[in-house]
């Protein structure tokens, strides 16, 4: 694999870490106390790493195929998507839903497996 392809699937995997950054940002503020806003800081990102471990990961043995995987990962990149809006980032929350599309159409166009 070389050059755009390659660089797609790097993107992916930064987006896949931005998501769970911006799950984390969510759950900071959601909670509306300390103990809350660390439980959901802590645990958003950790329940969305271990979904994304167990069904996306290119090594795990339950590794969905097709439309199924494609919509868990859209899923997840779009919950930190809506993360983002609901902490008040509208226009980030717009960017990156939109680098997460085009990335997810170079993906399939490029018949490249998400990471």
């Amino acid at each position: 694999m070389r050059g755009a392809p390659a660089a797609n699937l790097a993107l992916r995997f930064v987006l896949e870490l931005l998501a769970l950054a911006a799950l984390a940002w969510w759950g900071v503020h959601a909670g509306g106390s300390i103990p809350a806003d660390i439980a959901l800081g802590a645990g958003t990102p950790l329940a969305a790493a271990f979904v994304w471990a167990r069904y996306a990961a290119p090594r795990s043995a339950r590794r969905l195929r097709g439309p199924a995987r494609t919509v868990l990962e859209l899923a997840v990149l779009g919950a930190g998507a809506a993360g983002l809006a609901a902490t008040g980032h509208a226009l980030l929350a717009g960017s990156f839903a939109a680098v997460v599309l085009v990335n997810a159409v170079l993906l399939h166009v490029w018949e490249e497996k998400p990471s």
